[in-house]
């Protein structure tokens, strides 16, 4: 059996990136076999750290480490190597292992170290060996199996802790027992301790979304994947080594999922969820209500003038000449005076710079306008400038007579000048949805259909222009 290294340690908070350690305590089992026995040695390290940061009150009360305790303490990087070494090789084993290992990975990672022990958490170990227990935090397994702390909230007294608790583990069920907990806890290792494993395990993986709630199903992330078991397990595997996600898997509190016929499925059901209850770490698909694009609308001399619509003021699939749609003013804008300079366009003549009648705009006196602001440059070239420049963002022409459907297994997803009509089982459904107004133009579901439509085969599509006709 591989030593074990029973992990406690404190810091100035619960970010990975933003705090530091102000303490770490490390005790460790380790079995020798001479002569056909076993003998078990136990061996402690302890100490504190200068976090080089403020603690904030809270941890002080938490914890009773104050600013005056750790002045003149070493820093992670100075006792780094050595710390490294009195865990190489050991199963690192933690309370709510994911804290205590995330936040020394991010430390040794900060000092060019590698780390990347075998981990085991002793809340799930306890989940595993006493599934009556309704909690599994520190405080109930101290209570639960008569315990002794000597400081709790202090590293090595949390760590004694643990070694206590393994060695309570090993006399109720015996080494063997332990060590198969361990093997099978190994390979659950990616998962957060309030994640049972047989709930991953029932998650199909087929297309779908899947639906991360938090404390009081509270939503906090809604994704989708071709593999929704994989997808979800992908997330708590990043979780070692992505801040972001190791913040969510630390929320996580219940997973549920839906099934979709198939991907195009899973996209317009990931966008429609979102905006529906708009989950807290999600930040694409969110509804968009400043949404606007380009029109290009003639000068009395000629020049196309560029003039901001909002989404009231276009109709996409059906409108030539607009350009976008983008997600606020500022971005369309930005956009727009970015293509000016690298197309040596006037801003002037585009309406982005007010300026007199004959007189130059900014970009001319840089040498960066061709002149149209003071007639130098003839309008058709000017405006054969600007087009070709908008020519990747210009809203594409709905390519049908009328609504079409796209087959998906045994369903039809239905889609209308770039908007999601809804989803058909039978014709009775295709008649009801054709016969629906369209909904408000989304962005993102555009951006779906329009990428969809590229690789979807013609043989999969029916047109339903007329819908006194069945497609089928």
């Amino acid at each position: 059996m591989n030593s074990l290294a029973f992990v406690d340690i404190e810091t100035t908070g619960s970010n990975f990136d933003r705090d530091r350690i102000t303490e770490i305590a490390i005790v460790t089992l380790a079995t020798d076999e001479k002569n056909k026995e076993k003998k078990e040695t136990v061996s402690r390290f302890e100490t504190l750290l200068d976090p080089e940061t403020y603690i904030p009150p809270g941890i002080t009360t938490l914890t009773g480490i104050t600013p005056q305790m750790v002045q003149g303490k070493p820093t992670f990087e100075e006792i780094a190597k050595d710390l490294h070494r009195e865990l190489e090789n050991k199963i690192f084993i933690a309370h709510n292992a994911r804290f205590d290992y995330g936040f020394l990975r991010a430390a040794f990672k900060r000092v060019d170290i590698d780390f990347k022990p075998k981990v085991v958490c002793t809340v799930k170990l306890s989940r595993l060996l006493f599934p009556e227990q309704k909690r599994h935090n520190l405080d109930t397994i101290i209570e639960s199996h008569g315990l002794k702390c000597e400081a709790r909230h202090r590293a090595m007294g949390d760590a004694d802790i643990l070694l206590q608790f393994w060695r309570v583990c090993v006399q109720r069920f015996g080494i063997a027992r332990l060590l198969e907990c361990i093997a099978q806890l190994l390979k659950q290792s990616t998962l957060p301790a309030h994640i049972d494993h047989s709930l991953i395990t029932s998650i199909p993986d087929t297309p779908g979304v899947y639906i991360f709630y938090a404390d009081n199903l509270e939503y906090l992330y809604i994704g989708k994947s071709k593999t929704l078991r994989t997808r979800v397990l992908s997330h708590f595997q990043n979780a070692l080594t992505q801040r972001k996600e190791a913040k969510m898997s630390l929320r996580v509190k219940h997973i549920e999922w839906i099934e979709t016929s198939g991907e195009l499925g899973a996209l317009l059901l990931e966008s429609k969820l979102i905006k529906e209850h708009l989950p807290t770490m999600n930040v694409r698909l969110r509804r968009n209500t400043d949404m606007c694009a380009w029109g290009l609308e003639p000068d009395k001399r000629g020049y196309l003038v560029a003039s901001l619509k909002s989404k009231h003021e276009f109709t996409p699939g059906s409108q030539e000449h607009v350009y976008g749609p983008f997600v606020s003013k500022r971005a369309a804008t930005e956009l727009l005076k970015n293509l000016a300079q690298a197309n040596y366009l006037c801003t002037a003549v585009l309406g982005l710079e007010k300026t007199s009648p004959g007189k130059p705009c900014f970009g001319y006196q840089l040498k960066m306008c061709g002149g149209a602001c003071v007639g130098l440059e003839e309008p058709s070239v000017h405006n054969l400038k600007l087009t070709s420049a908008l020519e990747k963002w210009e809203l594409s022409i709905w390519p049908y007579p009328g609504a079409i459907a796209v087959r998906e297994g045994d369903i039809s997803h239905v889609f209308n000048k770039w908007s999601y009509l809804g989803t058909a089982k039978n014709y009775e459904d295709l008649q009801g949805l054709i016969e629906c107004s369209a909904p408000e133009f989304d962005l993102d579901i555009y951006k779906i259909i329009k990428q969809h439509l590229k690789k979807v085969s013609r043989g999969r599509i029916s047109v339903l222009s007329n819908p006194g006709v069945d497609p089928d």
